[in-house]
């Protein structure tokens, strides 16, 4: 253990009374102590008793590059001493112009125009409303609607949150935005058809992208969102050859293609961006969390020349904008972020042991719990099951009492900070810090057997 930070006796009541935690459940805490994290080295956080946990999910998908790093807080402070906040309504400043220039240089194809927001669900928000203005400027005002997937998680600003395809997060807020459909998702170990056969299962949840369009009428739908490997449900890689058929499809129809690269861009996979990985080159990429490892907020929509291009001509204008989109302080920090993936070689890190990380996860299919292990890169999920054979899954009481009234606080209690949810199926899900190697690796899989035994036995 740490040496204890010194706060105020009260912290724990104080955070309940006055601090709205996001996606939480504030009665959890009326009697319970809030758990409070003060400080990060390398892959692990410390909270106030000094206790030490490993961080199995990079804060939420995000410390690329570890926790405690002096560059990045010297970024931070260098840049605010200089300039600590201007807008980009109509002025630059010189961060915001290198890190365009940078993220250009190395998206893919002609992606080539960066549009700064502050974070994630505000970069996808800004992909819809793009495709529609690209649309009726080029002569197509019809096309409004976008395609995503069933489970897929895409932020939750109401337009953001329309293209969502989780039903118990949007229901509170219906009625959303009109023109969000959704299509299967690319998860092969429940696949209704080709179960056996990536490939042509892949081509199948390719083909009901098209289906879906030819449904809605081409002439009505500006955009398809899909994530390089989709996150909520547990981690699912596309199969053999999809996004070369979803790229296919949507160029016959005239359909935007958007990357949601909110959680697989900088090194999640092992490369900058996860459309690289997968081969193909999208219209948009959607961005945030890793940008700055997480040291300041910051987001973006990298925009291919093509569609940038009629609002470079003549009065056309996109309004649209964030006070905050390419702080200087945040793009200074995304640079020296960069700079680390750079001289640090964190993308061919991710590369070199992505394959150790699966399969040392995968030492866990030997429990009767896991039902399947699967992922990307440091991005990889753990599916559990009442019954291997059958696949068959936990009720909703059983994930309340197992997930949520033992798993989530009996990892943390151990030592473990990751994701146990049942948006979709119930998963848990580790993705760490792209610094990480194989003693992380055990350690995540030593505390992970002793807690799933055990839970095992609740069932």
């Amino acid at each position: 253990m740490g040496n204890p930070i010194t706060v105020s006796k009260d912290l724990s009541k104080s955070a309940h009374e006055h601090l709205w935690m996001h996606f939480t459940r504030m009665s959890t805490y009326e009697k319970t102590p809030v758990p409070t994290i003060v400080r990060g080295e390398g892959t692990h956080v410390y909270d106030t008793d000094g206790k030490r946990y490993l961080d199995g999910l990079s804060g939420l998908f995000v410390v690329q590059a570890g926790h405690g790093r002096a560059e990045l807080a010297g970024a931070a402070a260098k840049q605010g001493q200089e300039l600590g906040f201007f807008p980009i309504w109509s002025y630059a400043h010189p961060k915001a112009v290198e890190l365009a220039e940078r993220l250009a240089h190395h998206a893919p194809g002609d992606l080539n125009k960066v549009f700064f927001t502050t974070g994630g669900g505000e970069a996808v928000e800004t992909a819809w409303k793009l495709a529609k203005q690209f649309h009726k400027l080029t002569g197509n005002p019809g096309k409004y609607k976008v395609v995503s997937r069933n489970v897929a998680y895409h932020g939750t600003p109401h337009g953001a949150l329309s293209i969502t395809g989780l039903p118990g997060l949007k229901a509170p807020y219906e009625p959303l935005v009109p023109g969000a459909h959704k299509v299967p998702n690319t998860n092969i170990y429940r696949a209704p058809v080709h179960g056996d056969d990536p490939e042509a299962f892949g081509r199948w949840a390719a083909d009901q992208i098209e289906q879906q369009i030819l449904f809605e009428g081409p002439e009505t739908v500006a955009a398809v969102f899909l994530e390089p490997v989709q996150n909520a449900g547990g981690c699912f890689p596309p199969p053999p050859g999809y996004f070369r058929r979803v790229r296919e499809i949507c160029d016959q129809y005239d359909v935007l293609l958007v990357s949601d690269e909110v959680i697989c861009a900088f090194g999640r996979l092992g490369t900058l961006f996860g459309c690289d990985k997968f081969g193909y080159v999208p219209d948009i990429i959607t961005c945030a969390k890793g940008m700055t490892s997480g040291y300041s907020p910051i987001g973006a929509a990298i925009v291919s020349d093509r569609v940038a291009e009629p609002f470079w001509k003549a009065d056309n204008t996109f309004l649209h904008g964030y006070t905050f989109g390419g702080h200087p302080v945040s793009a200074a920090v995304a640079l020296a972020n960069l700079d680390i993936f750079e001289r640090e070689g964190l993308n061919q890190h991710v590369l070199d042991n992505e394959e150790a990380f699966l399969g040392t996860l995968r030492k866990l299919l030997d429990l009767p719990i896991v039902g399947d292990v699967r992922g990307n890169g440091y991005f990889c999920g753990i599916e559990l099951v009442k019954d291997k054979a059958t696949k068959e899954t936990f009720t909703e009481e059983e994930s309340e009492r197992i997930l949520y009234g033992f798993l989530s606080r009996a990892l943390f209690d151990a030592g473990l900070y990751c994701r146990a949810d049942d948006r979709g199926d119930p998963v848990i899900q580790l993705a760490p810090p792209l610094i990480a190697g194989q003693s992380i690796f055990d350690e995540a899989e030593t505390i992970l057997r002793s807690v799933l035994t055990e839970a095992w036995t609740k069932l």
